[in-house]
């Protein structure tokens, strides 16, 4: 009998070695005789516990991990492929306190399928949102959206329906959809998880959006640094399209929909969907004034839809189950689940898909186990580099758009950096000033000088130099660049700098009097 071996090829898996031990098991199940399957999948998101290695028997999964190439000789010593007893043996890998404890829509099948096999995932309710949205009219699947209360989850928490519903409404001879899969954010890794995990998901999606608004064309732009997403899609792509999934007839009566991967070239700002279609046009990603809204006059001029990864890859979900099943999850108007990526300063970091609500508490403490250098936490940064600095009396608030924003800071797409309490929250007030004046388009004054002046004006703050006169200074300064910038890249710099001020005055004190550690 063949045992099956699983074994993530997802690129935090790759980068702690999982090559290594699929290698060494393939090795040693030779040498032994022993009939074996190995299957590469994604990541099931426990990334302290990477390289994971599963094994089914009796139809289930017996988790492994971390696991190295040198423990192999004593994993199938100890019978790993019946499932046998190890210092490295977790148990089933669905009663992991971890996993049991989430509430996976989006997530469901990464870490579990092969993400190329057509057969896995349409074993696993795969396409069974695209069928269901070929019954009905694309104003019908605009609507299920619309009652599934679905936000962008790339940031900006717009309702995706009302987006959806403006380019189904445009009037032209062609439309696009485009998916920004930028993911540029620090702390952020849900959009790469997707891609290289669950690629037919994100396919499945767009080609959904796409049946609604009257889109015949589709693009993928995908950050650069994503070598291993890339050839994924790539190769998933293909086989969509040669499934008839997409192509010439996508949706019958010679409806096309074809789909295109294009790479971007290292610019954090192509993360701003102005940019992005910039960029995709082929010229320098500079941000677009609007009006008019990409909605109307977008890629090329045409009608664009433009949507985030994950907001994507929610719609078959949505379609399958009905947009009540999603809303059902959830709380206010944040509805659904989020993927949460938890990093930074954190004993165990990773991937948490939960209804809105959950709280930061909840994530850091119960699944992240607090820091990883076992003092307290004093900051977390929720929302990547642009998002707000919460201290540890904050822990108690619920994720989700509403309660965020009353608290002057912001979900974005879902990343959480964890801080202890040897944090100097000046510096990262500082960092927030470099990093929007390294990645600004310099297309607007506001950021483009203001991100400079600012890094200077905290310097000299840190340096104890007329810190009253250049703290009104840098809060004048975070007005100008709030009010004045053209999107949100200079207009949200503020919100970090602004948090670390307000939050942690003690560190913006004097030299001498200043309590965090250098």
């Amino acid at each position: 009998m063949t045992a099956r071996v699983f074994i993530p090829r997802d690129a935090a898996a790759l980068s702690v070695g999982a090559n290594s031990v699929a290698e060494a098991i393939s090795r040693e199940a030779n040498a032994r005789g022993e009939a074996i399957e190995i299957v590469r999948t994604g990541s099931r998101g426990m990334l302290w516990l990477e390289p994971l290695v599963e094994i089914e028997t009796s139809g289930r999964r017996i988790a492994y991990g971390p696991v190295a190439a040198r423990d192999v000789p004593s994993l199938f010593a100890a019978r790993l492929l019946r499932g046998g007893d190890h210092a490295l043996r977790l148990g089933p890998t669905e009663d992991l306190d971890w996993m049991k404890r989430q509430q996976r829509l989006t997530f469901s099948r990464i870490g579990v399928i092969d993400p190329l096999s057509l057969d896995d995932y349409c074993a696993r309710d795969g396409l069974k949102g695209l069928k269901k949205a070929l019954t009905l009219s694309p104003a019908d699947v605009v609507d299920q959206v619309l009652q599934s209360g679905l936000r962008g989850r790339g940031g900006a928490g717009f309702p995706a329906g009302i987006k959806w519903k403006t380019v189904q409404g445009a009037q032209a001879e062609r439309k696009y959809v485009v998916c920004n899969a930028d993911e540029g954010d620090s702390g952020t890794f849900a959009d790469r998880m997707v891609m290289e995990g669950d690629p037919f998901m994100l396919i499945e999606g767009m080609a959904i959006a796409a049946y609604a608004v009257g889109a015949s064309k589709g693009y993928i732009y995908l950050r650069s640094e994503y070598p291993h997403a890339a050839i994924t899609m790539e190769r998933a792509i293909h086989l969509a399209e040669k499934a008839g999934w997409i192509g010439n007839d996508a949706f019958g009566q010679g409806k096309p929909f074809h789909l295109e991967l294009r790479i971007g070239a290292g610019a954090y700002i192509c993360g701003e969907e102005t940019s992005l279609l910039d960029s995709l046009e082929g010229k320098r990603g500079m941000v677009r004034a609007k009006p008019p809204l990409p909605a109307l006059s977008g890629l090329f001029g045409r009608p664009t839809l433009i949507n985030n990864v994950l907001t994507l890859a929610a719609v078959p979900f949505i379609l399958a189950e009905g947009g009540n099943a999603y809303a059902d999850y959830g709380m206010g108007r944040s509805r659904g689940t989020l993927p949460i990526q938890l990093g930074g300063n954190i004993l165990r970091g990773g991937l948490i898909e939960r209804a809105f609500g959950v709280t930061l508490r909840e994530i850091i403490e119960d699944f992240g186990g607090g820091t990883a250098s076992g003092r307290p936490v004093r900051a977390v940064q929720v929302g990547g580099p642009l998002g707000a600095y919460l201290s540890e009396k904050e822990l108690d608030l619920p994720l989700d758009y509403e309660t965020l924003a009353a608290n002057k800071a912001m979900l974005g797409h879902g990343g959480i950096v964890v801080f202890d309490d040897t944090a100097d929250m000046a510096k990262m007030a500082r960092f927030a000033f470099h990093f929007c004046a390294a990645e600004s388009c310099g297309k607007c004054t506001p950021c483009r000088v203001g991100a400079v002046r600012g890094e200077e004006t905290v310097g000299k703050i840190i340096a104890g130099r007329d810190i009253e006169a250049n703290l009104a200074l840098v809060r004048d300064l975070c007005e100008v660049m709030t009010d004045g910038s053209l999107c949100a890249h200079g207009g949200l710099t503020p919100m970090p700098v602004l948090s670390a001020i307000d939050r942690f005055p003690e560190d913006f004190a004097a030299p001498a009097h200043r309590t965090a550690a250098e």
